[in-house]
């Protein structure tokens, strides 16, 4: 996939239940990860803050989450690395209280920059009339904003 893939696509901030999703899926054979390719490669400009690569890691090395992926901690060290060397590192602003106070950080992070979008799966998140458009699921992301070749 190419950087001309993502043309114009804003720059995003995923969550944890989306990379760890598209990263699940392309461990066990399952479809394509667009988004998760995209971010390694360097195709599509996406940004972190400390606190969520940590919960990503943490999440990802969970003893149920790693029962599932079966990769050993340096491995998941590993990735992290390959895909927090491609992110724009921003520190959260605080703003308005998240729909899911567990997420707080995640709308910091959002509220940090005015063209940043959340790519999430978490309904109350989506549902949040004062970020919407900003706030999309993986689905609408790639089905708005990746041009496949028709090659």
């Amino acid at each position: 996939m190419s950087v001309s893939a993502w043309r114009g696509a804003p720059p995003v901030i995923v969550d944890t239940n989306v990379l760890i999703g598209q990263w699940m899926t392309e461990l066990t054979g399952g479809g394509p990860m667009h988004i998760l390719d995209a971010m390694r490669d360097g195709a599509l400009p996406f940004v972190v803050c400390e606190v969520l690569v940590d919960e990503y890691r943490h999440v990802l090395l969970r003893p149920k989450v790693q029962q599932r992926h079966q990769q050993t901690e340096p491995v998941v060290d590993a990735f992290l690395v390959r895909v927090a060397q491609r992110a724009t590192v921003l520190e959260p602003a605080p703003g308005h209280p998240s729909p899911d106070p567990g997420d707080q950080m995640l709308w910091d992070l959002l509220c940090a920059r005015d063209d940043l979008q959340l790519i999430t799966i978490d309904k109350l998140l989506l549902k949040d009339r004062r970020m919407r458009g900003r706030v999309v699921t993986p689905e609408a992301f790639v089905a708005q904003w990746l041009q496949l070749d028709a090659r």
